[in-house]
């Protein structure tokens, strides 16, 4: 590994790299029959957060409650209907052309199908290098430098470079993947189930090259997963969602040691566990995941929930504190 490389100096731990307050997506949808109107889909509706260098954001819930979603206003291929994100501290909705093109760079995502986000028709070392070809004054020879170096970095062999993506296996198309979104140095990477896809035991090689490298790029993290067993492993921070809102948000252990929200207490409890002296109640919500094109008045939780009593239905609660959390729950009163 050359010597330039391993000089690159890494972010400052700590610093706020991304930061978003009250974010909403909404998508018009048509309706079939002559009369009817459009409808309104509240994908995302009121996301805060922020997100440090050098740590992880774990953002879970169920199918349709708005992950996807928030990835694609992070990584601005989609615009924020309200709210404000800011990346590097330059708000993304005012920001000039030049700044734009900056931001692009800084943040940069990893999608859940290796295969499906890698082009079969080129070779390794042509995907590698045309990020750098379009953003970079790079030359050919420093464009292959780098993808050879990055290579290794992601536990590949030089000699991979020539390949094409049909001659390697589920965990090597990922870690080409991560090697590709890694190319410009990026400040943050969105981790979109990243290892959903892949075997258990390649799971495991891919998160700890995921945590390797942003120990040493110091990396921020935002990672959309619905298996809370990688989310406990891999996560600083957990930002619980339903039906595009956060419920429940804190510091890994206290979500998982003193999990708040019935939503959260119920993922939990859908949630494998590798000890068999260990038993754990398992909670079964009622009912199906509401519309977002309708969603229930007042929490929008509580047409499911065990806990809900009188104000549930009329009065959406805020995310408050409660011990290290913040938990929206009219119920939490500790």
């Amino acid at each position: 590994m050359s010597e330039a490389l391993i000089a690159e100096p890494k972010q400052a731990a700590g610093e706020v790299v991304l930061e978003a307050r009250d974010l909403e997506r909404h998508y018009e949808i048509g309706r079939s029959g002559l009369f009817a109107q459009a409808a309104t889909v509240k994908a995302l509706r009121g996301a805060s957060f922020s997100l440090r260098a050098g740590e992880t954001l774990a953002v879970v819930g169920e199918s349709g409650c708005g992950k996807s979603t928030l990835a694609r206003l992070v990584t601005m291929i989609e615009e924020p209907t309200a709210g404000s994100l800011k990346i590097d501290g330059i708000d993304v909705a005012t920001a000039t052309a030049a700044e734009r093109r900056q931001l692009r760079r800084a943040v940069q995502i990893v999608f859940q199908d290796p295969y499906g986000s890698l082009n079969p028709r080129q070779k390794v070392g042509t995907m590698l290098e045309e990020p750098l070809k379009i953003n970079t004054s790079d030359d050919a020879a420093t464009r292959r430098r780098k993808a050879m170096e990055m290579l290794e970095r992601v536990g590949l062999r030089r000699e991979h470079y020539e390949r094409y993506p049909h001659m390697f296996s589920g965990g090597q198309r990922q870690r080409i993947a991560i090697a590709r979104a890694l190319m410009l140095r990026p400040r943050i990477l969105v981790l979109d189930e990243p290892v959903s896809a892949l075997d258990v035991s390649i799971q495991a090689q891919v998160l700890n090259i995921l945590a390797k490298l942003q120990e040493e790029f110091g990396l921020a993290y935002l990672f959309i997963s619905h298996d809370l067993s990688v989310v406990k492993h891999v996560a600083d921070q957990v930002m619980v969602m339903y039906l595009g809102r956060p419920v429940e948000e804190g510091p890994r252990e206290e979500i998982f040691e003193n999990p708040r929200h019935p939503y959260t207490r119920a993922l939990l409890s859908a949630t494998p566990v590798a000890d068999p002296n260990r038993r754990r109640e398992r909670i079964q919500l009622k009912g199906e995941l509401p519309s977002p094109i309708s969603p229930p008045s007042g929490c929008s939780f509580h047409p499911r929930c065990p806990l809900c009593f009188e104000p549930c239905p009329v009065d959406r609660p805020e995310l408050l504190p409660h011990g290290r959390a913040r938990v929206a729950c009219h119920a939490v009163t500790d």
